[in-house]
């Protein structure tokens, strides 16, 4: 039985997954800084995000998982904590090897961001999923498409160091509101954790839709991806020549797609999330096309990319519900395996950004993008032998828990 949310939860989960997660991003703008202050090549400071990288998709495979076993409270709380000291460790880096180290537990830590939108999914009411995840999402999305401004600003202000020690404090509170807030009952599982891990390569297997899932979503984050990836690189080369600043502004386009979010969200509740992803897939590839058209209107440009940013936002959204339906009492280890594929696709999408583009120029590099985001739309419609439960509600929710006058809203 699955005690829901209490009021406000969703949007305190939602906060503690922007602020996590744009941990991983707000040093970028820096990166030049810390590496004058640290007096290193700006090559090795440039492993920062990488380090990151690694920290987080580590963090899916072992530690998204213990959402199914530990209580909401302890666990997101402990992982916050973890998150502040490694921030204060590496505020006082005296080296590249503390910062890299610092910033794996750091990646670790903030892949907090991925087990909030499960436990989202798993105490939300009944019929809301969907809108609970896409309401994380939007947090998730928020701390990204804010933390290179905020952490460039707070740089600018205070120093790389101290910006680090406002993320830090942040991130203590946090983890206060969630040691305070969240569920405090813990998930019934009858494996260990070694056990638990050795089960997540099954769960391929035992749920053919999880498979579906993986491939049409790593299809649109490989686009994804390859998209700004390459428009940076586009950009930045003649005969436009923008600086990274302008380059940035680009990515406030993705605003469009995080107001869409909840809107995505409670109509993949109300009509599937095959609906939804059906609708966002073919808008993204038509964002696709417009910027294929070219970049020098700029207003076309931005046009292009919120088509684009929006329909992926919602495809990942509705797709992260349905995944989280097959089995809400494993919402975490579905979620793990789910992410770490999804993520291992989305990186060849930035690693082959460059050559595509060199290959095939920028219109080839979108119009593959496109046939990338066209292909996982098709598979997703034709992959359908039948409803998936999350779409016909034949999912298996959790029982909720009434209080005197129902579950509390999220």
């Amino acid at each position: 039985m699955t005690r829901p949310l209490p009021r406000g939860g969703t949007l305190l989960l939602a906060t503690i997954a922007g602020t996590a997660l744009a941990n991983n991003y707000a040093v970028q703008p820096a990166l030049s800084t810390v590496a004058a202050d640290l007096r290193v090549p700006a090559s090795v400071i440039g492993l920062v995000p990488t380090a990151a990288l690694a920290g987080c998709m580590t963090g899916f495979a072992l530690l998204l998982p213990l959402a199914d076993r530990l209580a909401p409270h302890r666990l997101v709380a402990a992982q916050l904590m973890t998150l502040a000291a490694a921030l204060a460790v590496a505020a006082a880096a005296s080296g590249p090897a503390v910062l890299l180290t610092a910033y794996l537990v750091i990646g670790a830590a903030a892949s907090v961001a991925a087990q909030v939108g499960s436990i989202a999914g798993r105490h939300a009411p009944p019929g809301r999923r969907a809108t609970g995840v896409a309401t994380v999402a939007a947090g998730m999305s928020a701390g990204i498409l804010l933390s290179r401004l905020a952490g460039g600003t707070l740089t600018d202000l205070l120093g790389w160091r101290r910006m680090l020690l406002v993320f830090a404090a942040l991130a203590l509170l946090c983890a206060l509101a969630a040691a305070t807030l969240l569920p405090r009952e813990r998930p019934h599982s009858p494996h260990g954790y070694r056990a638990t891990l050795a089960a997540l390569p099954p769960l391929l297997r035992e749920f053919p839709p999880l498979r579906r899932a993986v491939l049409v979503g790593g299809l649109w984050y490989f686009a994804f991806n390859l998209i700004w990836v390459a428009l940076a690189l586009a950009l930045a080369a003649p005969p436009y020549s923008l600086d990274p600043t302008a380059i940035g502004l680009y990515g406030l386009t993705g605003l469009l797609g995080l107001a869409a979010l909840p809107l995505t969200g409670r109509l993949a509740d109300r009509h599937g999330p095959a609906t939804m992803i059906g609708i966002a897939l073919p808008a993204a590839a038509v964002g696709t096309a417009v910027l294929a058209a070219g970049l020098d209107t700029p207003p076309a440009v931005a046009l292009g990319l919120a088509l684009f940013d929006a329909g992926c936002f919602a495809a990942q959204a509705a797709n992260t519900s349905r995944v989280i339906a097959l089995d809400p009492h494993r919402s975490g280890s579905l979620s793990s395996v789910y992410l770490v594929l999804y993520f291992t696709t989305g990186a060849l999408g930035t690693a082959l950004a460059a050559p595509l583009l060199e290959t095939l120029g920028w219109r080839g590099t979108a119009l593959t993008a496109g046939t990338a985001l066209l292909l996982a739309a098709l598979l997703d419609r034709t992959g359908r032998g039948r409803p998936d439960a999350a779409e016909s509600g034949a999912a298996r929710e959790p029982e909720t828990i009434r209080m005197p006058n129902g579950p509390a809203p999220s």
